[in-house]
């Protein structure tokens, strides 16, 4: 494979990373319309609380940089008290897991079975309601149907996208620069850890570029240890998304951002001397399975990170007065 080919296979694997993330999200964002605003608003009366709704909002919607830009409007509205933020914030990094997770199960061999089923589901609530060719669907069960599939096709363009980016591996182990570039984040991971942190602020998408390293640790072309880095990075940079998001509106908002991006980079900074201790356990949890561990690493570093964070909430609680509803579990 020359150059070309391997920037378009990339490319290409990239796209459908993203594509397939945004399509989930939109379908299932879109399906569950303004009730997730309320829902959000409705059970954050407490840190705890506000940890499980976020957590439960972002691994349905496959993307916690969705639920972190809503919590950012609902703050900036006034209908979100700051105080009851920071346990969704917790949440979704939690949440957010779940994606490289299913990834990681190994299902990229079904990405196109399961394209095709959704399009055939699809294919029948447009016949049953618009085009009335077929008998007619109740309204509820049409609408769960169709955005349903909808988010099914996103996550089989992520398992397509998957499988190309593992085409790449074999060739990326035969090119000299590369080998260099891996040789050198072995003996300086902080090099893994910034790529990841940039990379991410670039495409808006951690689980996007933890999926692209999951796909070259599976092949063998990338050291697990090196996509744990890499795992810690992105945690980083997909604080850039809020951080440009709050620009635009209230302090309370930039509150919540900067909130964020201090839980992140503390958490990163806390378990980058402990990569071989996350490593270890990864690898107890799934041994010889390199993209599995990457993902388990990233589940163990951001469930840990939020739990050691959480009675942090309970004290900007007091700082910033006690909300008005729900009771302190």
């Amino acid at each position: 494979m020359m150059l070309l080919p391997l920037v378009a296979a990339s490319i290409f694997g990239l796209a459908l990373l993203l594509g397939g993330m945004k399509v989930t999200e939109t379908a299932l964002r879109v399906w569950a319309g303004e009730r997730l605003a309320a829902v959000l608003a409705g059970t954050t009366s407490t840190p705890l609380r506000g940890f499980v709704a976020g957590t439960v909002s972002s691994g349905l919607l496959q993307s916690g940089t969705a639920v972190t830009l809503l919590t950012i409007s609902l703050v900036n509205a006034g209908l979100l008290p700051l105080a009851n933020s920071f346990g969704i914030l917790l949440g979704t990094n939690v949440g957010t897991t779940l994606t490289t997770e299913l990834i990681g199960l190994r299902l990229h061999r079904y990405g196109l079975p399961l394209l095709l089923a959704s399009f055939a589901v699809w294919t029948w609530t447009l016949l049953s309601l618009e085009a009335g060719a077929l008998p007619r669907l109740p309204r509820r069960a049409a609408d769960a149907m169709r955005y349903g599939s909808a988010a099914l096709a996103g996550f089989a363009l992520m398992l397509i996208g998957f499988a190309s980016l593992q085409t790449i591996g074999p060739v990326l182990q035969q090119n000299g620069t590369f080998a260099a570039w891996m040789a050198q984040t072995e003996t300086r991971p902080m090099h893994a850890l910034l790529g990841g942190a940039v990379l991410t602020a670039l495409v808006h998408s951690s689980s996007a570029v933890i999926g692209m390293a999951m796909g070259l640790a599976d092949t063998g072309t990338l050291p697990v240890s090196t996509g744990i880095a890499v795992v810690l990075g992105a945690n980083i940079g997909t604080c850039f998304t809020g951080l440009l998001a709050s620009l635009g509106g209230g302090k309370g908002g930039r509150f919540v951002a900067l909130s964020q991006i201090a839980l992140n980079v503390c958490g990163a900074a806390l378990f980058y001397p402990l990569r071989d201790g996350l490593l270890a356990a990864s690898s107890a949890i799934s041994p010889g399975h390199p993209a599995a561990q990457i993902a388990h690493a990233q589940t163990l570093f951001n469930v840990a990170c939020s739990l050691l964070a959480l009675p942090i909430a309970y004290v900007r609680i007091r700082s910033f007065g006690r909300p008005r509803t729900g009771r302190t579990p």
